[in-house]
């Protein structure tokens, strides 16, 4: 398996080369497409040295604040980055506002989550200070609700990218002879995972379906489709969203 800090080098290079104004979109898109597919193999090699017994990986939790504005839309990017990715996210809630959110899973997991977070949370905050309803606007909407509904989408397209770059790192991990197969492993960390979580907060309510009413989705979730899964800024500061 290569070497994990050479792996993310390699990610942070791609991620680089995406974000220079000279390149075409879809020659950023191409750099930010390999950078998934690397993030997810990394996430498999970590699981496979951890079944193996070669490193450690236990299960263990992180806890992210968050701030208003759009705390609840914050979380549900935070929920849609961690499920892909093996890890259980619990809300911890003050009324309407999600005060954090505490995710559960593997170490190396968690590790994963947090730094795709922080990355996409600034990228969301980037463009969100710019979008508007435009002419789909409904009658009488209002800027903060089509923001949310746009966030919502932004999250779903991350989602929807994030299970695909798992489940292909998964199919197509080359397995030693006689070995468990990378599917198999992954299967069991998600059960031991799911297990875990229902042991410690199994009594918990799943929180409600909210119903949005803003027309930003479709917009939303074609900028996550193209969002960098942006690994250099783990150490960076949470940036707010803008104001309702």
């Amino acid at each position: 398996m290569p070497d994990q800090d050479t792996t993310l080098e390699r990610v942070r290079k791609l991620l680089a080369k995406a974000e220079d104004p000279a390149v075409t979109e879809a020659e950023a898109e191409l750099y930010n497409t390999k950078a998934a597919e690397l993030i997810a193999r990394y996430g498999i090699d970590r699981a496979m040295l951890a079944a193996s017994g070669a490193t450690p990986d236990e299960i263990t939790t992180v806890k992210i604040d968050l701030t208003n504005p759009y705390s609840r839309d914050k979380a549900h990017l935070l929920t849609n980055i961690a499920h892909p990715l093996r890890c259980r996210a619990l809300l911890h809630r003050y009324g309407q506002t999600v005060e954090a959110v505490t995710v559960f899973g593997y170490r190396s997991d968690l590790d994963r989550v947090e730094l795709l977070y922080t990355s996409l949370l600034l990228q969301a905050t980037t463009q969100l200070t710019r979008v508007r309803p435009g002419n789909r606007v409904f009658r009488g909407e209002s800027l903060a609700a089509y923001r949310r509904t746009w966030l919502h989408g932004f999250s779903g397209a991350v989602y929807e990218r994030l299970r695909r770059s798992e489940d292909t790192a998964a199919r197509t991990h080359t397995t030693p002879s006689g070995g468990r197969s990378a599917a198999l492993v992954v299967q069991d960390r998600t059960a031991v995972v799911q297990n875990a979580w229902e042991e410690q907060f199994g009594d918990l309510r799943s929180a409600p379906r909210r119903r949005l009413t803003g027309s930003g989705y479709l917009d939303g979730h074609l900028a996550g489709e193209k969002a960098n899964l942006n690994t250099t800024g783990l150490t960076g500061r949470r940036t707010a969203l803008p104001a309702r």
